[in-house]
């Protein structure tokens, strides 16, 4: 039975029928009548199609495309460079390098300043084979810096706090916040909040524009900054909404805060459920406040009135099991208070049930998180 197929085929010089394609890339006398959607068009000269050689520096890399750009990307004015890539990683700027020879041209600073930046962690943390050298490090960072990489300028920003020069390294943060990198735009919102004197206002912009841009410890810091603030505009729920999405994003200390507004009901509908999901999860990533919430919340269970059944008792056993691998947990990380619950709970259990409880707190592992 003859079938149509979709989408329509096209038949090609040597007889055979295939599918096309949609192009990527328009084709030069199309960019002609519609001159607006070209963003490099100089209305002074008119642009004229031009097939790909191998001799011009604005062909394309790949033999599939028929036509490219006439403009030559190295020729750009560096700043508007900077605007589209400063914020690019190393794969960023590897992949986009490999697009066409002129663009590759206009990313050689970047792809220096993955260099600088490499090295530079290096001698920070004394890895890859060097001695650890802060000099060299920030000296590193600097070079990258000076070629417009963002994400050098948020490490040498970071370095030069850590060396007490606070002034370089808010210059350096806001530099790259002004770029759009959102890690900058975070540590800068962090450093206005511990500078005398204090910026609330700009120190929540630029929290708010990385939280936007997904940065998870900004939507921490800034869910963290709302809830300090005192007034008629203290906003729970913004607050309880930006603790969430932190929480979501792996942010562990959001986790914590997250549960205890389910608790409690502030900016969250009250869900003793999600509190408890959530005060779990963050105990289970290593959170000691979490780890004795969570412990407590498993002994008031396990110290109930005893039940009936030898099923119940078991499972009864395994709340108080839990309990003391939280609490020991908590009480190995400081928090004193999970001792008297512990010992009260060890003292109802089997020995073999204490024995395995330790067994469990020396062989336990963090889950990961992005904090």
């Amino acid at each position: 039975m003859n079938q149509k197929t979709w989408p329509p085929t096209k038949s090609n010089s040597d007889g055979l029928r295939r599918f096309t394609a949609f192009p990527f890339i328009r084709k030069q006398t199309h960019l002609q009548n519609r001159p607006s959607e070209n963003p490099f068009f100089n209305h002074s000269k008119k642009i004229t199609p031009t097939t790909p050689s191998s001799s011009s520096n604005s062909s394309c890399s790949s033999s599939s495309n028929q036509y490219c750009y006439n403009q030559d990307f190295s020729q750009l004015p560096y700043d508007i460079i900077l605007k589209i890539a400063a914020t690019f990683s190393l794969s960023n700027v590897r992949a986009s390098s490999l697009v066409c020879k002129s663009w590759c041209d206009a990313l050689r600073p970047l792809r220096e300043s993955m260099v600088f930046l490499r090295w530079g962690k290096r001698f920070k943390h004394g890895r890859g084979g060097v001695k650890r050298n802060l000099s060299k490090a920030l000296d590193s960072f600097l070079k990258g810096v000076a070629r417009g990489s963002t994400l050098a300028m948020v490490d040498a920003g970071l370095l030069y706090w850590e060396m007490g020069k606070r002034e370089e390294g808010i210059g350096l943060y806001r530099k790259a916040a002004e770029l759009g990198d959102p890690a900058g735009q975070c540590n800068l919102g962090i450093s206005l909040l511990q500078v005398n004197p204090l910026d609330p206002e700009e120190a929540v912009k630029w929290l708010y524009k990385a939280s936007v841009a997904g940065h998870v410890r900004a939507q921490y810091q800034l869910a963290l900054t709302l809830h300090k603030s005192h007034g008629p505009k203290r906003n729970l729920q913004e607050t309880a909404k930006w603790y969430l999405r932190a929480a979501e994003g792996g942010y562990v200390r959001a986790m914590y805060n997250t549960a205890l507004c389910y608790s409690v009901g502030e900016g969250l509908m009250q869900s003793h459920e999600l509190a408890k999901k959530w005060m779990k999860r963050a105990a289970d990533r290593g959170h000691s406040k979490a780890q004795l919430e969570h412990g407590l919340s498993l002994s008031s269970l396990g110290l109930k009135v005893d039940f009936i059944t030898t099923r119940a008792h078991i499972e009864q056993d395994g709340e108080r099991m839990q309990a003391v691998v939280y609490l020991e947990l908590a009480a190995r990380a400081g928090e004193a208070t999970a001792h008297p619950v512990k010992n009260v709970i060890l003292q109802q259990m089997s020995t073999f049930s204490r024995d395995h409880a330790m067994l469990l707190v020396n062989s336990w592992r963090t889950l990961p998180s992005s904090h």
